[in-house]
């Protein structure tokens, strides 16, 4: 038997056929376009994430060349999508989870006082990483986007939501527990819609997803909108949660850093939720069939392997991302160069905002390759700041680092990322951990797998990065930056 997941990520979308043994059969993938209206404001189009999912699983269907049992979705989080429910056509563009247009509402309901209360609630804080101030915004800025919502005609949700209702022919409106979690929306501790957050954001509770479990079968979808095939959808869950299933993070204390197009620390507490001090989130982990809610302590860094593109795209000092590793290798260290890669604002554990990206301490000797150390230096930094938060939060310290993600690859930052947390980092053979958790859940919802004592089985060592000598110097001018890189969107 084979499973089918969607991977939709912040810019394309990955679909993977997975066997029983755990084993990626074929893949595809497609891109979809980024959308920058204004400064600070990333966009996107639904119908295109669609479209890019149609393609990448054809692709990965027919290099296969056998059917799935089932399918599964794992999605870019936060993000907020609205479409209407009966043409699957969307009235405007997602606001996307980097966007930062909803500064200014988060200071508003800051200052009114409700910041203590919305993180008793939800776990998360007053930022616009979240959907629900995003919604807040459209609201105030779209009526003719909105009055859909309002008339009933029009789904809100996240990509997870919008996927499944395209796949199911409009049949489905539904989420799962971890991407609620993530919407400012959610009681975390009573496993539902929290009328008094809809209330402070302004969305009815009427526009939002049913909540279901991670996994176990909830719809079918429609051959004629989905490439011909009738399977259960059986597997959801938010990038991060995904990726932590496809880790085999079943255990309270296991961890797993996803470096993506930003970097997302996670510790699993159990069905206990702890309390999200030192700039850290409480967040569902996922949910099972018998209602049952798992938790986690997550640390969330906006920009980490969008660095690394942006050194490709926005400057030309690389050709490919890949190179970013051969050309930081060729210096022995970043020579004094410090970047703080602060370009969507800063997340844990400084939650800012207002930073923008800033790079210090370049000299007449500074060359391309110090920048492109600096920039692993960077992501290795951001992680260590998380960790170290983490342990101040949990009073103990993560034990290993399981790291997945496509910056994950690269052998120096992991080498990197190991001599700063100080404690061993672990690279499965299987990168792509996000696609593959939303596989394990969807086969696990269907007996494809019996158990994670069966999933745990199928997780192998690629290699395994031993701590060395750690720059605490460099690290320490690395705060110093990450302080004078704050409130800089504000002087303008």
């Amino acid at each position: 038997m084979t499973v089918l997941t969607i991977d939709a990520g912040t810019t394309g979308v990955t679909a993977l056929m997975v066997g029983e043994d755990g084993r990626v059969l074929s893949r595809g993938y497609q891109e979809f376009a980024q959308h920058y209206p204004e400064a600070g404001w990333v966009e996107h189009v639904p119908e295109e994430i669609w479209q890019a999912a149609l393609a990448a699983c054809q692709s990965a269907l027919d290099a296969a060349g056998t059917p799935p049992t089932c399918v599964g979705i794992t999605n870019q989080r936060e993000t907020a999508v609205l479409w209407n429910r009966k043409r699957g056509s969307s009235p405007r563009r997602a606001v996307v989870w980097q966007d930062r247009r909803t500064a200014g509402i988060c200071t508003e309901l800051r200052e009114a006082g409700h910041e203590d209360r919305v993180t008793e609630v939800t776990g998360l804080r007053l930022d616009p990483y979240f959907t629900g101030t995003k919604l807040t915004w459209i609201k105030r800025n779209d009526q003719r986007a909105w009055s859909g919502v309002e008339s009933g005609e029009t789904a809100v949700g996240t990509v997870d939501s919008y996927i499944i209702a395209r796949l199911t022919g409009g049949a489905r409106h539904v989420t799962d527990a971890s991407n609620a979690s993530r919407t400012l929306l959610y009681d975390i501790r009573r496993g539902a819609w929290s009328e008094e957050m809809c209330e402070l954001f302004g969305v009815p509770v009427s526009a939002l997803p049913e909540v279901v479990p991670s996994y176990g079968s909830v719809g079918e979808t429609d051959p004629e909108e989905f490439l011909g095939l009738r399977l259960p959808v059986s597997g959801i869950a938010g990038d991060q949660q995904a990726a932590m299933f496809g880790q085999n993070c079943y255990r309270p204390g296991t961890s797993k850093c996803t470096y993506g197009t930003g970097s997302f620390i996670l510790v699993n507490t159990g069905e206990e939720t702890v309390a999200p001090d030192h700039g850290l989130l409480s967040t569902v982990l996922w949910q099972h069939p018998d209602g049952r809610l798992e938790y986690a302590l997550e640390g969330s860094i906006f920009v980490t392997g969008a660095a690394v593109q942006w050194l490709r795209d926005g400057l030309g000092l690389i050709d490919t991302a890949a190179q970013s590793e051969g050309l930081a290798a060729s210096v022995p260290d970043s020579g004094g160069v410090v970047f703080v890669p602060a370009l969507t604002g800063l997340g844990a554990p400084d939650w800012d905002p207002h930073a923008r990206g800033a790079v210090f301490g370049i000299t007449r000797g500074t060359g391309r390759a110090h920048l492109a150390r600096a920039t692993l230096d960077a992501i290795a930094f951001e992680v260590r700041d998380v960790a170290e938060a983490m342990a101040r939060a949990s009073g103990t310290q993560v034990p290993e680092l399981r790291v997945d993600g496509g910056a994950s690859a690269n052998d120096l930052l992991c080498q990197i990322q190991a001599d700063q947390l100080g404690v061993s980092v672990a690279r499965p053979q299987v990168q792509e951990t996000t696609a593959l958790g939303a596989a394990f859940l969807a086969g696990l919802g269907t007996g494809v797998w019996s158990s994670t004592d069966e999933l745990e089985r199928t997780w192998k060592l690629d290699r395994r990065f031993e701590p060395g000598e750690r720059d605490d110097a460099q690290y320490r001018r690395w705060r110093t930056a990450v302080e004078r890189s704050k409130g800089w969107a504000e002087l303008a």
